[in-house]
């Protein structure tokens, strides 16, 4: 009951944030009906479902991460003055944003369900009269049973998911020596950094070694609606390319600060760069997250232009939608974390005189730095996975 009163009463910039999270979680419902209603309509196609299901995964993923996201920017699972003696500690606060976070993606998953059902002309209408143009009849599965039961447990895995990876990542944490503020002068650099590189080559050095030669039939990867026909070594180096993106995030951030404090740095490079440094840990999973699908996607961009007999269908495009919004959201929810967990910092340079504009232009400074070592690296990345595909 607190938690639904604290949904529903929240600030309205923090109610738009869950209903990003309701609309993604409603999205990736949509797809896991779209693919169990392929499987009962085709019922000797088991290969074809079982990939639509497979691909359901990654935008699954997608919305447990802006889910977390958000949960983590939520006042209402911050701990204030009062929280402790009501009997509101850091275990029960990440309960009450586990169980707020699973109750918004319930109710977007459960408005999938009603307009899924609504298209598919189950709720009293024809499926050629509710559903719009743009939307086949055959995709919804017109005309076939739609196992309920089934759909309801494939349709909990949302919430579910979502839910454990919120409780796993705003679980309490107790850090032997931990002090409430740090020196940005002895951040940490993160480790992940020679791990996400050495991953990152291993996954493009197996993409190529396992990748048909070009011009054979089936040499091009096939995203969805053909995974199961695609080489499992190919698919296998994608996703370990990719995971070495994310892994080195966090590494990648704090190289861009230290770029930045290079040489004799004024005070305005050293500000900036001690300050990625400093919010390297909170800004790099999301920025690695958002290269990684940039680098996907430019090259499933580039692997569908030479194959242009394979079209992209609306099963793969509301995916792709699904997954870009939602890492490119997480990666702004982080920032404004990280703006917040600044807030006394920035405070204090103001008072010591530091004018607004100042601010704003080490704001820049940073956002360049951070573009300048992500963006080649993301496009080499890509052009690399894509070369044994095409050629």
């Amino acid at each position: 009951m607190l938690a639904l009163r604290l949904t529903f009463r929240a600030h309205p910039l923090v109610l738009l944030r869950r209903l990003l999270v309701a609309t993604a979680a409603a999205g990736t419902g949509f797809l896991v009906l779209i693919a169990l209603a392929h499987a009962a309509a085709h019922p000797t196609a088991a290969g074809a479902s079982l990939s639509r299901l497979l691909w359901c995964a990654a935008p699954l993923a997608a919305t447990a991460q802006l889910a977390v996201s958000v949960a983590r920017t939520d006042p209402a699972a911050r701990l204030q003055r009062g929280m402790t003696a009501a009997g509101l500690g850091p275990f029960r606060l990440t309960l009450l944003a586990t169980a707020s976070t699973a109750l918004t993606c319930a109710l977007g998953v459960l408005l999938a369900l009603i307009a899924f059902l609504t298209l598919r002309g189950d709720l009293g209408t024809t499926a050629r009269t509710a559903a719009p143009r743009a939307v086949d009849a055959g995709l919804l599965g017109a005309g076939h049973p739609l196992p309920l039961i089934g759909a309801l447990m494939l349709l909990s895995l949302v919430p579910l998911t979502v839910a454990a990876a919120t409780a796993f990542s705003l679980r309490p944490r107790v850090e032997a020596g931990a002090v409430d503020t740090e020196p940005a002068s002895i951040a940490k650099a993160p480790s992940g950094l020679p791990w996400g590189v050495a991953l990152t080559a291993a996954g493009l050095a197996l993409e190529s070694y396992t990748a048909p030669a070009g011009g054979t039939p089936g040499g091009l990867l096939p995203l969805p609606g053909h995974l199961i026909g695609s080489p499992p070594g190919v698919l296998a180096g994608w996703a370990l390319a990719a995971f070495g993106l994310v892994l080195a995030g966090p590494g990648l951030v704090y190289l861009s600060g230290q770029l930045l404090g290079a040489g004799r740095p004024g005070a305005l490079r050293l500000l900036s760069g001690r300050v990625l440094q400093e919010e390297s840990h909170r800004l790099g999973r999301p920025l690695g997250v958002l290269c990684a699908v940039a680098s996907g996607i430019y090259a499933a961009v580039t692997v569908y232009q030479a194959a242009p007999a394979r079209p992209l269908g609306p099963f793969t495009a509301i995916g792709a939608a699904i997954i870009l919004a939602c890492v490119s959201i997480s990666a702004l929810s982080a920032s404004l974390e990280s703006r917040a967990a600044r807030a006394r910092t920035t405070a204090a340079l103001r008072r010591l005189g530091a004018s607004a504009s100042t601010l704003h232009r080490a704001t820049a400074l940073r956002a360049l730095a951070v573009l300048l070592v992500l963006g080649p690296l993301t496009w080499t990345v890509a052009e690399m996975a894509t070369l044994p595909l095409v050629h």
